[in-house]
């Protein structure tokens, strides 16, 4: 991406081919440097996604006291301090857009005789942090913030947490891989409860570095996790797989666009991660898996993307924790279909880095496209008619807000619009996916910088 904009355009295209190869898991990356930070000897790290989030969850695990070298072949090697060997910090600790990366560690520095102060840029910091603080005091642990539940947020951990047994209001994989991670210290059984199971790569994770994870799915979908303290993390190489919530961008691109044929190899298909595959197939898309295999405890695929006549469904509302952060490309892949789609339980979009809801039905609305929004639920009116025409309009531009999947979401409509789109606000793209841009015009995308623009 040129550094230099924060705008871009994007502009329709005859198709898109070729072998894609996506960036690393997000949410891999960041749970394999804060677990092999504390474990017992060297982790060696392949495929790490090499993003500004993952280097500002890297950057406070070294700032806690941890070497980390960068090796051949973008092999990152851990070297862990144990359980009780992380050094207090001697600044704050600045995540930057790193949601996953600043809640984690705070539920890492809860387990620890330290303290540390977690502050973000503009955007991190009006996320809420009370769904972490909250449990992490009923442990024990001393919070401090400035009475609004937003960064700064100050931690002073301790040794042995109580353990506690926590019922989430939400099923967040955030919420409870910090409690999860709190708990290795505590002496007791550390559960949680969430009403339906978020994706598990704590717990996966947790078993390849040798803990016992007790999970258990109730008869009413409800989830539980529960971890023993005083337990001893051992180190254990990882291979990241290629992030699905990145490979979304290509799999929606190459279903709208015509002409269109794309495989993306190693793929995580964890089933907590896999619900836009299952929503995108069940409107009709073209999508094949291929060679599925296991990579340190995690599932991986090929996949095979071709252009396809997508359909409107109504998308089960327990499907939602298995796809949060892919409602907004789907959107895109909605107002391509015939028939309308139906989001529902989805109001966790509205506390991400942005109000993804709000933006992505003004961005749809300016491309005539029509959308229904309540605070939790959209329905999308795809402009494909049964003879298979479409009309998106473009010749606007769209504040994304700097949410990163909003960015990408819109310059990925622009693909299949009457004129182009000009997202705003794209620099955070680089915090998920760096090399978006590059990746995607290589293989017949039409995506430029708009210098000198303002929204």
């Amino acid at each position: 991406m040129n550094n230099n904009t924060d705008s871009l355009s994007s502009e329709a295209i005859s198709g898109l081919q070729g072998t894609g190869i996506v960036a690393g898991d997000k949410s891999i990356s960041h749970r394999s440097l804060i677990l092999s930070s504390i474990a017992e000897g060297t982790t060696r790290i392949s495929g790490m996604l090499k993003s500004s989030d993952v280097q500002s969850t890297l950057n406070a695990i070294c700032a806690l006291g941890v070497r980390i070298s960068i090796l051949e072949d973008d092999i990152v090697e851990v070297i862990g301090v144990g359980m009780h060997g992380l050094q207090e910090p001697l600044k704050p600790l600045d995540l930057g857009n790193a949601g996953t990366g600043v809640r984690l560690l705070m539920g890492l520095v809860a387990g620890q005789k330290i303290n540390a102060t977690f502050i973000g840029d503009e955007s991190l910091s009006s996320r809420p942090m009370r769904r972490i603080t909250e449990p992490l005091s009923q442990m024990g642990i001393q919070v401090s913030d400035n009475g609004d539940g937003l960064l700064p947020v100050n931690i002073t951990g301790r040794s042995s947490p109580l353990p506690i047994s926590y019922i989430s209001p939400v099923a967040s994989a955030q919420i409870k891989s910090a409690i999860l991670i709190a708990g290795l210290n505590s002496r007791g059984v550390t559960s949680i409860i969430e009403p339906a199971k978020s994706r598990d790569h704590t717990e996966r994770m947790l078993k390849h570095f040798g803990v016992e994870v007790d999970t258990q799915t109730n008869l009413d979908g409800s989830y539980r996790a529960s971890v023993r303290g005083g337990v001893t993390l051992q180190a254990n190489d990882i291979i990241v797989p290629r992030d699905p919530s990145s490979a979304a961008f290509l799999i929606v691109a190459g279903l709208i666009t015509e002409n269109s044929q794309l495989l993306l190899p190693m793929i995580g298909m964890s089933p907590e991660r896999i619900g836009l595959i299952t929503t995108l197939r069940e409107m009709g898309g073209r999508i094949k898996i291929r060679n599925e295999r296991e990579v340190g405890g995690e599932q991986v695929a090929d996949i095979l993307v071709s252009s396809s006549q997508l359909k409107g469904i109504v998308i089960p509302a327990d499907r939602a924790p298995s796809m949060i952060d892919e409602y907004p490309i789907l959107c895109i892949a909605a107002a391509m279909a015939t028939g309308s789609t139906l989001m529902a339980n989805i109001g966790e979009l509205r506390h991400k880095e942005a109000d993804r809801i709000a933006i992505m039905t003004k961005g749809l609305r300016l491309a005539g496209v029509n959308v229904d929004e309540t605070e939790t639920t959209m329905r999308v009116y795809g402009t494909k008619t049964v003879t298979g025409n479409s009309c998106i309009k473009g010749g606007f531009n769209i504040y994304s807000e700097h949410d990163h999947r909003v960015a990408m979401s819109f310059l990925t409509l622009g693909f299949v619009s009457t004129d182009r789109i000009i997202v705003d606000g794209v620099s955070t793209i680089d915090t998920s996916f760096p090399g978006f841009v590059e990746l995607m015009n290589k293989h017949g995308a039409r995506i430029s910088p708009v210098n000198n623009h303002w929204r």
